[in-house]
């Protein structure tokens, strides 16, 4: 009986250390499950914060692309304002070259019959087959009494 007496001492003992050895297990399980729970938790913030930031952003380029496509439209439509008042201008240079270029031909041809008077009216103006037949010194001296007509009126109606 000795020795069975001495064997439950000894399972005891293993048993005790055994449940010890279980014990510093389960708290070391409760510590690890726990830090994980914290490093998960820790995580999940991070995630969100940085969610929050990206939505942040979104909205920030968002609104700064509207503002550079209310620019480019403004600027657009000071374009076509600029282009149609150049195309105006173009037009009134134009007519003014040709205006221009008639009081020159003017000019020229009564510098070179060295000014036409009343008399020469009369009898050689007229008869003057050169001066007849270049229609272009007639409708040129037409033309100058001609106003300007370029308009930004309805330029752009389609």
């Amino acid at each position: 009986m000795a020795s069975s007496s001495g064997n439950s001492s000894i399972s005891t003992k293993f048993c005790g250390s055994e449940e010890d050895l279980r014990q510093l297990m389960d708290q070391r399980k409760r510590k690890r499950k726990q830090s994980n729970r914290e490093s998960a938790r820790r995580s999940r913030m991070r995630k969100q914060k940085h969610l929050d930031d990206l939505v942040a952003e979104v909205e920030r380029l968002r609104k700064e692309n509207n503002e550079i496509l209310n620019g480019v439209k403004i600027t657009t439509q000071k374009f076509l304002n600029l282009e149609g008042e150049n195309s105006i201008l173009r037009v009134q240079m134009s007519e003014l070259n040709k205006r221009l270029q008639s009081l020159n031909h003017m000019l020229s041809f009564f510098n070179n019959n060295n000014i036409i008077t009343a008399s020469t009216i009369g009898s050689e103006f007229y008869h003057d087959y050169n001066f007849m037949n270049n229609n272009h010194h007639i409708n040129n001296m037409l033309y100058l009494n001609q106003p300007i007509m370029a308009s930004s009126n309805h330029m752009f109606e389609w």
